[in-house]
């Protein structure tokens, strides 16, 4: 992609060197997604843009792409189209990615998508005609040349394409080459899965450092212990720590007022990141943060007092 070319606010502020705040946006199953709706605008003074996630773990939601759209037109929240290649094949992509320059969408990140037996329809068959890295092929190709397959498009898509990665991964080093086959693929900035080890953290950012893609590094703050534990035993490739568990564990139970409550996780969240993004940030490693804080949007104020 030529330097000068920005289509989207989120990449104008990377460019620009300013250290960007992301959302996520998990819609439901659900063809009303007034909810979703509420908790964009509620994010909407804090972040740069939000990811709307594409039925995660397999289990059917709405469309990602129209729930996105809902999202620009009514929320005013720049979205991250989250696009996984489980669903379609290259014709089904491309057609999609055309989609989402029509509906105002600049922004897409590229995921394999969980396999279909993790999910409530477990004997769908999943598709795979690409790779995470070779969907980001076929967004450049698409941008770039305006064309794919050597056919012209008559107006081609303007997108940006980010891609993922897992810093949890063991050993690290696949990952690593995983994450340079992304980046020569074409891909403009990285999103993390959420990491708690700082070690761990540094490590990893030092190892992709060399492919020169900014980075956003995932967070998830945890709004209750039963949250929390989910998150431990149900996202694959995430531990929380199990000392981190007990001190949620000791709210639910040392805490019967329910504001008391939230007022301690949110206190809790802020003492554990606020030193993690600072360190991270003094070392240069990062050009902002993913926020996975899925339904908890009261979090952003107090987060972004501590990464800005």
């Amino acid at each position: 992609m030529s330097e000068d070319k920005v289509y989207s606010n989120l990449m104008r502020k990377i460019k620009a060197g300013e250290f960007v705040l992301t959302g996520e946006l998990e819609p439901p199953k659900s063809c009303d997604i007034v909810s979703t709706i509420q908790e964009a605008k509620e994010m909407a003074p804090y972040v740069d843009a939000a990811n709307v996630t594409d039925s995660p773990l397999a289990e059917v939601t709405i469309s990602s792409l129209a729930a996105s759209h809902l999202v620009l037109s009514e929320a005013n929240v720049e979205p991250v189209f989250q696009l996984t290649v489980r669903d379609m094949n290259k014709i089904g992509l491309a057609a999609t990615l055309m989609g989402a320059h029509a509906l105002g969408i600049r922004n897409v990140l590229s995921l394999t998508g969980d396999h279909p037996n993790m999910g409530d329809i477990p004997e769908a068959k999943p598709v795979f005609d690409l790779d995470s890295a070779t969907l980001c092929m076929l967004v450049r190709e698409m941008v770039d040349t305006g064309a794919i397959n050597g056919h012209k498009i008559e107006t081609p898509p303007t997108l940006h394409i980010g891609a993922a990665a897992n810093p949890n991964s063991r050993p690290m080093e696949p990952e690593i080459l995983k994450i340079g086959r992304k980046a020569k693929a074409g891909c403009e900035f990285l999103q993390t899965q959420v990491v708690y080890d700082i070690d761990i953290t540094i490590a990893f950012l030092e190892g992709i450092k060399k492919y020169n893609v900014p980075v956003l590094l995932g967070l998830f703050p945890m709004k209750s212990y039963a949250m929390a534990k989910g998150f431990d035993m149900f996202v694959p490739g995430v531990d929380v720590p199990k000392e981190v568990l007990a001190k949620w564990k000791e709210v639910k139970t040392n805490v019967s007022d329910k504001k008391e409550q939230n007022e301690k996780y949110d206190q809790l969240n802020i003492e554990f990141f606020e030193p993690f993004v600072s360190e991270l940030k003094k070392k240069k490693l990062l050009a902002g943060i993913h926020c996975m804080a899925v339904h908890y949007t009261r979090i952003f104020p107090k987060l972004v007092k501590i990464i800005r």
